[in-house]
């Protein structure tokens, strides 16, 4: 039960820390991911809202609190990678469905940022599989129902 929380802590982390780093520090070390570029259909890979500083400082979170929990800096490093990398697979399937940067896609804005880090962990742990799903079916409800309150504390760009 404790592992479980540790790792819905760590994807809050993951996810979290990008969006409050953007608030704190907004035009500053912001590039993005993609560099401006586009796919064969026009559109960003990504958008200009996935950058580096997000990336790297949601996996640099992710790596200290799994090193504090004794789970190891290695997980944490993966678990906050692969965490992005799932957000950046979500904004990559968006704008290729014409979505815009930041448009609200339900369950798509959330899954693969959850389901791909507690795959690894399903893999690293002896943990169930339902429990693995329950814990990324839980951050992704907890997400859509906590973002908009996040909107309104001026934390958060978008109330999704």
């Amino acid at each position: 039960m404790l592992l479980s929380l540790e790792l819905f802590v760590l994807l809050v982390l993951a996810n979290g820390v990008p969006v409050v780093v953007a608030r704190l520090l907004p035009n500053s070390t912001d590039w993005p991911v993609d560099a401006g570029l586009t796919w064969a259909d026009g559109r960003p890979l990504f958008g200009p809202s996935k950058t580096w500083r997000g990336f790297i400082l949601g996996t640099v979170a992710c790596s200290l609190f799994a090193l504090w929990l004794e789970l190891g800096w290695l997980f944490g490093v993966l678990f906050g990678a692969l965490s992005l990398l799932g957000d950046l697979l979500s904004s990559f399937i968006k704008r290729r469905i014409g979505l815009a940067p930041s448009a609200r896609a339900v369950w798509l804005d959330q899954m693969p940022e959850a389901a791909l880090p507690m795959l690894m962990a399903w893999l690293w742990f002896p943990l169930p599989l339902w429990e693995v799903a329950a814990i990324a079916v839980l951050f992704a409800l907890s997400n859509m129902l906590f973002s908009p309150l996040l909107f309104r504390l001026g934390i958060r760009k978008q109330p999704h």
